[in-house]
C-alpha cells in the first residue's frame, strides 16, 4: 500500500499565472501604429511590390522576378554613384564627427569662456533649413558672383573654382559638414554631462592632466554617442540627394542625373517614368544602408561590453 504525501504550501511549486492582456493598451499604441504603418511600412511594401514587375509596351505591368535586381546590379550608373557616395561616406564622415567631438569637448571644458554662446553658434548652421544653406553655399560657390569670383577677381585668375570635377565631392562635403557639426556636437556634449562628478575627482586625485582625462575617460564615456551619430552619419551619406540635385543647375555638366543613387533613383522615376527600376534601386541601397549601419552597431556594442 503506497501512500502520497503532500508537501507543505511552502514547498509547492506556484503555478504561472496567465498574463492578462489589457485591451486598453492598445488604445495608445494605436495613433503611432497606424502612422507608422501608413508612413513607413505601406511605402516600403510597395516598393518592394514594384521592384518585382516592369511596365512593358505589350503586357502592361509584367512580373518579372529578380530581372530588375540583376538589371541594378550589372549597371554602371548606379555603381558610379555608389561609389561616389561611399569615397563621400569614408572622407567626410570621420572629419566631421571628429570636428564636432573636439567642438564638445572645448564647451565641456571648463577652460572655454562663454561656452553656452559658442554651443549656439556652432549648433546654429543646423537650424537653417537645407534647401535655403544649399542655395547659400551654391552663391558663395559660384565663379560668376558671389564670394568665389570676388576672390578670383582679387587674385586676377581663377584660383578657386568649386565646380570643378574634381572639387565637387569636396564642396558638397563642406556644405554637408558645415550643417552637421553642431547637431553630432549636441549628442557628444550630451554624452559627456552624463559623466559622474566622481570620476573626474578620482582622476585629479590620481594626478591626471587634461589630456589624459580626455583620453581615459571623456571620450571612453562618449563611445555610444559615437556609434549613434556615425549611424546617423552613414544613413545620411547613403541618402545624399538636396545638395548635388540643387547645386545640378549651376554644374549641369558635372553633376549628372546618376550622381548619386539617390538621384538616380529620383530622375529614373520622375524623368524616365521607370517606377519599377528605380524602386529596385531605392530597396538595394536600403539593404546596403541598413547592413552597414547594423555592423557599425554591433562593433559598438561588442566595444561597449568590454
Amino acid at each position: 500500500m503506497t501512500t502520497t504525501v503532500t508537501p507543505p504550501p511552502a514547498l509547492r511549486t506556484p503555478r504561472r499565472r496567465r498574463l492578462r492582456v489589457d485591451e486598453r493598451g492598445w488604445l495608445f499604441v494605436a495613433p503611432f501604429a497606424i502612422v507608422f504603418a501608413l508612413v513607413f511600412l505601406t511605402p516600403l511594401l510597395y516598393s518592394l511590390y514594384l521592384s518585382f514587375f516592369r511596365e512593358q509596351l505589350v503586357g502592361g505591368n509584367t512580373f518579372v522576378g529578380l530581372d530588375n535586381y540583376i538589371r541594378a546590379l550589372s549597371d554602371p550608373n548606379f555603381w558610379d554613384g555608389f561609389t561616389r557616395v561611399l569615397l563621400f561616406l569614408l572622407i567626410q564622415v570621420p572629419i566631421m564627427l571628429l570636428l564636432a567631438l573636439a567642438a564638445a569637448l572645448a564647451i565641456d571644458s571648463a577652460r572655454l569662456h562663454a561656452a553656452g554662446f559658442y554651443r549656439i553658434v556652432i549648433f546654429l548652421p543646423y537650424a537653417v533649413p537645407a534647401v535655403v544653406a544649399v542655395l547659400m553655399w551654391g552663391y558663395i560657390y559660384g565663379d560668376r558672383f558671389g564670394l568665389t569670383s570676388n576672390l578670383n577677381d582679387l587674385l586676377g585668375a581663377n584660383v578657386v573654382q568649386p565646380f570643378l570635377p574634381q572639387w565637387m565631392m569636396l564642396s558638397i562635403g563642406n556644405i554637408v559638414t558645415w550643417q552637421f557639426v553642431g547637431y553630432n556636437m549636441l549628442i557628444f556634449y550630451s554624452a559627456l554631462k552624463t559623466i559622474p562628478n566622481e570620476l573626474y575627482e578620482a582622476a585629479s586625485i590620481d594626478g591626471a592632466g587634461a589630456w589624459r582625462t580626455i583620453f581615459a575617460i571623456k571620450i571612453p564615456s562618449v563611445r555610444g554617442a559615437l556609434v549613434i551619430a556615425t549611424i546617423f552619419s552613414i544613413i545620411g551619406s547613403f541618402q545624399l540627394f538636396n545638395e548635388p540635385n540643387i547645386l545640378k543647375p549651376l554644374a549641369p555638366n558635372v553633376i549628372t542625373t546618376y550622381y548619386t543613387p539617390n538621384m538616380y533613383a529620383y530622375n529614373l522615376s520622375f524623368a524616365g517614368q521607370q517606377y519599377n527600376y528605380a524602386a529596385t534601386v531605392a530597396i538595394i541601397m536600403g539593404l546596403i544602408t541598413a547592413i552597414i549601419a547594423y555592423v557599425v552597431q554591433l562593433r559598438g556594442a561588442r566595444q561597449e561590453t568590454r
